[in-house]
């Protein structure tokens, strides 16, 4: 039924494309007429004879121009219109490799609307293989402590363990615990930055103070693995800013720089200003890493060094960029594999 309705709709608009070309022609052909009669006078039985021929080369010509305007349709038209709704259907089905080619002869608007359409597929590529890659990764990320969990738990039913080894496997199951949830509230958190459900609130604080108080959340960290702490933090430097995600930042750098850094080694903290930009360095005399690990450690769930990747999910230094971003700052990484690694923040004083 639908394939009668397609096929009187075309013959329908056949007709209609045909009347059109006939009336044109029709009265372009009579307007001459009468131009030519008041100039020249002819007798009324020359014009009878004249006017049947001048309809029938009026049909003929009509017929003619629908042909013409019709094979010209389907190059110019119909043709790129077919690969466009073809190239379309196929990134509707999820085959976002599908790229529309348009005939060179034919490269007009219908070409513009086709390269538009292909770098709008190359971008859903690049956001679908972003998508599958951060699923994969988090269902890695959740798996993994998870599996913890349920293995110390099954542990923890055997009547015979001793005390010590229960104690044991509850601070284990505790530490699953607290990486999952601190995967789950990061994972929220940047979700919130990229899609900017999150605005910076900006109020005046001393940005020296702010980054002391952090420095003093690690003190059992520290402590604990013995690292000297080095700080050279400039007095009253007073910015303008969200401080509750630079803290979000601080705070994700010096973890990093302490859980890299070994026992005996050093954290430096530094704080200089000018009058447009804070700058803040935080180093440690860690593991480093390679150019090609630098290259990516701003990535979601990258983790460069596996050895400590029990201790992070990958997604500290993401959620460091994405403020420093969102505050039109500047972030850059200096490592040397085996001697440390230093991170410089630029951030507007105003």
């Amino acid at each position: 039924m639908s394939r009668v309705k397609d096929l009187l709709m075309k013959v329908f608009s056949a007709l209609c494309n045909y009347i059109i070309f006939f009336v044109i022609i029709s009265f372009v052909i009579t307007c001459t007429f009468l131009l030519s009669f008041n100039m020249v006078d002819l007798p009324e039985a020359d014009v009878r004879v004249f006017a049947p021929i001048a309809f029938h080369n009026i049909f003929i010509l009509a017929a003619l121009f629908f042909v013409i305007d019709t094979v010209r349709r389907k190059i110019t038209v119909d043709r790129p219109v077919k690969e466009i709704q073809a190239g379309l259907k196929k990134l509707m089905n999820g085959d976002f490799s599908a790229r529309i080619e348009v005939p060179a002869h034919t490269h007009n608007k219908f070409g513009k609307i086709a390269d538009s359409i292909n770098l709008l597929a190359e971008e859903l590529s690049g956001v679908e293989t972003l998508r599958t890659d951060f699923i994969a990764n988090v269902s890695h990320e959740l798996k993994t402590p998870l599996a913890v969990m349920q293995n110390y738990g099954t542990i923890l039913q055997q009547p015979e363990l001793s005390e010590k080894k229960r104690m044991e496997y509850a601070k284990s199951i505790t530490d699953a615990c607290r990486r999952l949830a601190s995967l789950i509230t990061n994972i929220l958190k940047l979700n919130k930055l990229e899609n900017q459900q999150i605005f910076p609130t900006a109020r005046e604080f001393e940005l020296n103070e702010q980054l002391c108080e952090c420095l003093l959340q690690f003190e059992d960290v520290w402590e604990k693995k013995g690292i000297d702490i080095e700080t050279d933090i400039e007095e009253d430097v007073v910015i303008n800013s969200d401080a509750e995600m630079l803290e979000l930042a601080w705070n994700n750098l010096l973890s990093n720089a302490f859980k890299f850094t070994e026992s005996d080694g050093t954290v430096s903290v530094s704080l200089s200003a000018d009058d447009n930009y804070a700058t803040i360095k935080i180093s440690d005399t860690g593991c480093g890493m390679s150019p090609e690990v630098g290259a990516h450690i701003f990535e979601k769930f990258y983790q460069g060094d596996t050895s400590h990747s029990t201790q992070g999910n990958g997604l500290g230094l993401a959620l460091v960029k994405r403020v420093v971003d969102i505050m039109q700052g500047e972030i850059n990484v200096e490592s040397i594999l085996g001697k440390g690694t230093t991170f410089t923040v630029k951030i507007r004083r105003n």
